[in-house]
């Protein structure tokens, strides 16, 4: 750049009548090489030890992040990178990266409680019916007629186990085409189908609001109303409780809300409710409707399966609160994917307590409740 810039201006000889010394081209180039050849040296040495000095503090982060993976990849998902600086790129992927060990050693952890609690719900079952059996072959003379009976009883508990446990696998997948479904109509034929168990527990029972439409699947969003509908009434006063179920639609989202009486709830027993076999000891409920410990947590699986939000409040006079969001969706078009004629009106489901007998109205005109 010298050469360029200056020296190449320099006249090579120079003819000046005086006793002073001027020095040339050449003259120029014998001093100035060696020192630029030593600046130039000191510089790349300089650069590179600089450049790894420099490469090394840069790239540090990513080791942590590497080794962080490679532990994860062993099996290990209780570290954490929690790397100090500035919040540069490094310390937003370490970040994010913590927030994904974070949510696997959670997912991974109820995972293994499922797992642990399903083996021993499906084990009660066989071992109550390998004792009856061993029960029936030491003592010939038993009543067979009850043995039999109580062998349905537990064969029965097994198979409704075992179907909760498939129907949570399959809302966990989100295998399945959603379609048009009004909400309003699932918890009218979910309250028509459980209005024998309202009548046998003396519940009022109530449904308003109007027709609420909802992307999903009809059949998982029934089970969904279903397992609702069933605790509120379960779960309650041991008689004259009160059952309150509300559809809306919003701007957005299509709400479902049930509302029951019963005792109160602490708050820090809520989190725990959607937990699979958490049944909630505090809850009353009838011994014969004890469950298997899953309604709330396929309820929550297939809330989450359909991008909906679900929300538990404790009443301060006793009972819960179930709030539901799920996305709306426009009204279908099809003949085939939405009621026609009456059931298009707005219709409210009351199922009243008379004195001394039940009763159930209809406004929308589909039958008797």
């Amino acid at each position: 750049m010298v050469w360029v810039f200056l020296l190449r201006y320099v006249p090579d000889r120079i003819s000046i009548m005086a006793p002073v010394y001027v020095p040339n081209r050449t003259d120029l180039l014998r001093l100035f090489l060696p020192a630029a050849a030593l600046a130039l040296g000191f510089l790349l040495v300089f650069g590179l030890m600089g450049g790894w000095v420099l490469a090394g503090r840069m790239l540090a982060p990513l080791t942590r992040i590497a080794d962080a993976a490679r532990l994860a990849a062993s099996g290990s998902l209780s570290h954490r990178i929690r790397l100090p600086g500035s919040e540069d790129e490094f310390r937003e992927l370490a970040d994010v990266f913590d927030t994904m060990l974070e949510q696997l050693e959670s997912h991974v952890g109820r995972q293994q409680r499922f797992a642990a609690n399903a083996s021993h719900e499906l084990r009660t079952p066989l071992a109550i019916s390998r004792a009856l059996l061993d029960v029936a072959r030491d003592d010939p003379r038993r009543d067979r007629t009850e043995l039999i009976e109580r062998l349905s009883s537990v064969n029965t508990r097994a198979i409704d186990l075992t179907e909760a446990l498939l129907l949570l696998s399959r809302s966990e997948r989100g295998s399945f085409n959603p379609e048009p479904v009004d909400l309003s109509l699932l918890v009218e034929e979910a309250a028509e189908t459980l209005l024998p168990l309202a009548e046998k527990r003396r519940i009022a029972f109530e449904v308003t609001g109007g027709k609420a439409w909802a992307a999903g699947s009809a059949a998982l969003l029934l089970r969904m109303v279903t397992n609702l509908v069933q605790n509120a009434i379960v779960h309650n006063l041991p008689s004259k409780g009160t059952v309150t179920v509300h559809t809306e639609a919003r701007r957005d989202a299509s709400v479902l809300r049930i509302e029951n009486t019963g005792q109160r709830l602490p708050p820090e027993l809520l989190p725990t409710l959607t937990e699979p076999f958490q049944r909630g000891t505090h809850r009353a409920r009838l011994d014969d409707h004890a469950g298997v410990g899953l309604g709330l947590a396929i309820v929550h699986s297939i809330v989450q399966a359909h991008d909906g939000t679900l929300d538990l409040t404790p009443r301060p006079a006793g009972g819960l609160l179930v709030t539901i969001r799920l996305p709306g969706t426009a009204r279908a078009s099809s003949p085939a994917q939405r009621p026609v004629g009456a059931a298009d009106q707005l219709r409210r489901l009351e199922i009243s307590r008379a004195p001394g007998s039940w009763r159930g109205t209809r406004c929308a005109g589909r039958g008797p409740a």
